[in-house]
Formats: C-alpha cells, sequence, structure tokens
C-alpha cells in the first residue's frame, strides 16, 4: 500500500502539545481546541506578536519624544507585553521554558489586554475624536487577544511563587512610576486624548488619571490572583 503524504499544514498542525490539566474555567477559559492550535503554531503566534511589539514601538514614537530617556523603560507597556509572550512561547518551543518570564508574559498579556479596551471605553468620546476608526478598533480587538492569549501559558507553566513574585515586582513597580511616584518628571503611563500637552509636558488631570490608575491597580491584583489561583489548582490536580 502506498505510503499516505502529509502535507505542510498537517505536520504542523500534528505537534506535541502539553497536556491540559483539570483546571475550574476561572483559570483556564479558552477552549482546549484553541489552546491547542495556538500551542501548535506557536512561532506563528511569536512573530505575530514580534510585529506587535514593533508598531506598538512606532506608535508611542511621540510619546517617547516627551518623556525622559530614564523614564523609557516603563512607558511602552503594551509592546513590552507582547515581547514577553514571544519571548515566553519562544523558550518553550525551544525547550527552554523560563518559569520567571512565563509570569511576566501573563501579567503583562492579561494587564495590558485588558486596561487598553478599558481605557478606550471609558474615554471611547475623546478617542474616537483623535484616533481613526479602523485603528480604535484594531487597538481595541489586539489588546483583548493579548489578553486571552496569555491564558494558554498555564499549559506549559506551572506559575512558582518566587516566578509570580517577580512579575509582581515589576508591574507594581510600573504602577508606582506610572500612577504616584514618576522615576523623573510627570507621570509615565500611557497618554489619553483628554490630557493635554503644555510646552511638551503631559498633564495628568483629575479624575481622568485616577481612573486609569484604579483600572491598572485592580488588573495587577487580578494577574496576581489568577497566577496563584492557577499554581494552586494544578498542585490540587496532581495530588
Amino acid at each position: 500500500m502506498a505510503e499516505r503524504r502529509v502535507g505542510p499544514l498537517r505536520r504542523l498542525l500534528d505537534g506535541a502539545v502539553p497536556d491540559r490539566e483539570a483546571l475550574p474555567r476561572y483559570v483556564a477559559p479558552v477552549p482546549k481546541a484553541i489552546e491547542d492550535l495556538g500551542l501548535r503554531l506557536g512561532w506563528l503566534v511569536v512573530a505575530i506578536n514580534l510585529a506587535g511589539t514593533a508598531f506598538g514601538f512606532w506608535y508611542y514614537r511621540f510619546q517617547f519624544g516627551l518623556e525622559p530617556a530614564l523614564a523609557w523603560p516603563f512607558v511602552p507597556d503594551s509592546p513590552v507585553a507582547t515581547l514577553f509572550i514571544a519571548l515566553s512561547i519562544a523558550s518553550w518551543k525551544l525547550g527552554h521554558s523560563r518559569e520567571w518570564l512565563d509570569a511576566l508574559a501573563f501579567f503583562g498579556c492579561l494587564k495590558l489586554g485588558l486596561w487598553t479596551p478599558y481605557t478606550l471605553l471609558v474615554f471611547q468620546d475623546a478617542f474616537l475624536a483623535s484616533t481613526p476608526l479602523w485603528l480604535y478598533v484594531f487597538l481595541f480587538f489586539s489588546h483583548l487577544a493579548m489578553a486571552l492569549e496569555g491564558f494558554v501559558i498555564h499549559r506549559y507553566s506551572d506559575f512558582p511563587v518566587w516566578a509570580v513574585a517577580v512579575a509582581l515586582a515589576w508591574y507594581g513597580l510600573n504602577d508606582l512610576v506610572d500612577y504616584f511616584v514618576p522615576v523623573v518628571g510627570t507621570y509615565h503611563h500611557t497618554t489619553l486624548p483628554v490630557q493635554p500637552i503644555v510646552d511638551g509636558v503631559i498633564e495628568h488631570v483629575v479624575p481622568a488619571h485616577q481612573y486609569v490608575a484604579a483600572g491598572a491597580l485592580a488588573l495587577t491584583l487580578l494577574a496576581t490572583f489568577l497566577a496563584l489561583a492557577t499554581r494552586v489548582k494544578k498542585l490540587e490536580a496532581r495530588a
């Protein structure tokens, strides 16, 4: 009997993926079939996120011009998050998974993936008045996709407490300098269309600043809870 030929797409989709453990829906909300597909297409997902990282740095180019160089690491939150998830998946695909990187990717994808749509909705009128509709829609749904892909990391990461602590330290520091104690100059969170720029300085007006700060803090707490809950539920499933 002639050997059945397998096409390149079939070979790609037949790749091995980690088993899905019995986790509750609130820590693993993405259907298994979509998780499997995302993991098998891992290198494509890496490429998409790297492209998103490049676009994000381009998007922040004007804010970089307003911020002192010392503050630059804290400015491009979303591009850094997509870089974390790209590196996390790439490390896993290469057989060198790094738990601290996985935790950073989870926090970044969940926090920025939800904070941006939240901000776009809270200040919808201002954004639509200053942003093309296609870009508004792209930013909204691309960031929601970030949040979803963060929920696939549990398939290859155990979220040890020390790794969660690393991610919490980084994103806690980001919250601190973005909304409360800036490194230099003024606060460093993403500029909003409701914030005027006076003499090259971003004015962080109230209550807009309070709204975005509250959203960021709530999401940092949510990411911490979900990462630790994933850890606990994994241990319980293996007991």
